[in-house]
């Protein structure tokens, strides 16, 4: 059997760095969201992202691949979403079997009355706090990790 590959201290320190960012940022995206606007963040993401298309309307699978959710996950959020009257579903025209989310008038209102306070607060959280060579630079470092989804394989 082959060594284990350890991290190195400089990676021991990046990765222990990455992960306070990740439980960090979207804990105080998430309390910003429920104390402001009584959304969780995914939520939030549901609401964004079908406001985004042009009909406000997106089927299930392909929604929680945007939002980088199980499908399972977003049905339960969308089902909180759809007792606020903020989302709705419905069965596709042309497939039945496929279940399409549809953004609710008041669903892009709250939207709209929430996204200020979101905003500032990714402002505060991220932006305030690099430079735009940082941003720029932010933005390569997670294309790159995101670039093709690894499995995570045992090793040899």
């Amino acid at each position: 059997m082959d060594e284990p590959r350890w991290l190195t201290d400089e990676q021991q320190l990046a990765w222990r760095r990455c992960i306070e960012v990740l439980v960090k940022v979207p804990a105080a995206l998430e309390t910003q969201l429920q104390r402001d606007a009584g959304l969780t963040h995914m939520g939030y993401i549901v609401l964004s992202t079908l406001s985004e298309r042009p009909d406000r309307r997106l089927a299930m699978s392909r929604l929680a691949k945007l939002a980088s959710a199980s499908l399972s996950r977003l049905s339960h959020v969308v089902a909180r979403l759809e007792a606020n009257g903020w989302v709705q579903r419905e069965r596709d025209a042309e497939d039945g079997r496929v279940q399409i989310a549809v953004l609710t008038d008041a669903g892009y209102d709250k939207l709209v009355a929430s996204a200020p306070g979101h905003a500032e607060a990714v402002q505060q959280l991220i932006f305030d706090r690099l430079t735009p060579a940082q941003v720029r630079q932010l933005t390569k470092l997670a294309d790159a990790l995101l670039e093709t989804p690894v499995e995570v394989r045992p090793p040899a």
